[in-house]
């Protein structure tokens, strides 16, 4: 499958961008995928400077194919601990089922914005493509980057997203589908209402913008990435289809979910992290009514969440998991990502 559009963006055989999925993946989904002639990522946000530096490494001994680094460019907030007594107390009740108390650890939430340390530690590398999530950073870290010859891509999950984006002089707009697993990418609204379906969403946005748009969100199969391209689409992304890879992270009760009839029912919720987000439904999720007004602001809300996930997998659970899917998981394979990609292009 070649969309020639798609190749003078991306620069690679196919047109399909293995999508960045912090906690799942590595080094070593990005450059199975950038073989097989996709674009590859690797998701950045979760990393420390050390780490990102060491894969990218990996990355370019691997493959010398284009790849993708992918940051998370919100503005941080300052743990508040007030907000945690509120989330706390909500939670007591899971705590006291196991025996143990909510701990304050307001240095622990690890998902670091793009910022001016990491453009030094990447610049050497000259990254092919540098992709942003929730907006984008400052203005002149994105002309920073794209002085490096790095094309920049953001994700927008409505057609006013996309117009600023594009405003602030991206290269292209990945177009994230209400569809999509994991974080939504939304920045100029925190109403979920605002959300819409992928090729409603890019059927608005091809009309509009002079940029090339790629299409995120419940692509599971060739024919759908065939659909997205006659839509006029330049590339697609997907992620959800990739997680039951030979190269995914994920726990086992994650690849379990993934297989099973649970997977057909997700939601978006704020419970695990503070921003909403796509996962498979749980206990907790169900519990605290999905998007919760009291969970803490992104990605505090992570604190304690996490620990109950650790105590509840102590005894098998995934009660309190974030098990992130998108609304299609009916593509996963348990099969190498190279193997994979080839199929998402050729059918």
């Amino acid at each position: 499958m070649i969309n020639l559009e798609g190749k003078r963006l991306l620069g690679c055989e196919h047109p399909i961008i293995q999508a960045p999925m912090a906690g799942a993946q590595g080094s070593d989904m990005a450059i199975a995928v950038s073989n097989a002639g996709g674009l590859g990522s690797l998701p950045c946000a979760m990393l420390s400077v050390a780490d990102m530096v060491s894969e990218i490494k990996l990355i370019k001994a691997g493959t010398d194919k284009p790849y993708n680094l992918n940051f998370f460019c919100h503005q941080p907030i300052e743990y508040n601990e007030a907000e945690h007594q509120v989330w706390q107390s909500k939670l007591m009740p899971y705590f006291a089922a196991f025996g143990a108390t909510p701990k304050s650890l307001p240095n622990t939430a690890n998902r670091t914005p793009f910022n001016h340390a990491i453009a030094d530690a990447i610049e050497p590398f000259s990254p092919p493509v540098v992709s942003f999530h929730f907006g984008l950073p400052d203005p002149e870290l994105v002309q920073r980057v794209k002085s490096w010859g790095s094309k920049v891509l953001s994700s927008a999950t409505t057609l006013e997203e996309a117009l600023w984006l594009e405003s602030q002089g991206v290269d292209a707009i990945i177009a994230q589908g209400v569809e999509a697993g994991g974080h939504r990418g939304m920045f100029l609204s925190d109403d979920i209402t605002t959300q819409v379906g992928l090729f409603s969403l890019v059927s608005q946005l091809i009309q509009v913008l002079k940029v090339p748009v790629i299409g995120a969100g419940g692509i599971a199969h060739h024919k759908e990435i065939q659909a997205l391209l006659a839509l006029g689409a330049a590339a697609v992304q997907i992620g959800t289809t990739y997680l039951l890879c030979d190269e995914s992270r994920i726990s086992s009760s994650h690849r379990e979910a993934l297989q099973s009839e649970a997977a057909q029912h997700t939601a978006l919720t704020n419970v695990f992290t503070g921003r909403p987000a796509r996962s498979v439904v749980n206990r907790v999720m169900e519990e605290l009514a999905y998007m919760s007004p009291s969970a803490p602001a992104f990605p505090h809300a992570s604190i304690e969440m996490t620990q109950l996930k650790a105590l509840d997998s102590l005894q098998g659970g995934t009660n309190f998991a974030s098990l992130w899917c998108g609304q299609n998981a009916t593509g996963c394979q348990a099969i190498s990502a190279h193997t994979l990609t080839k199929l998402l292009a050729n059918g």
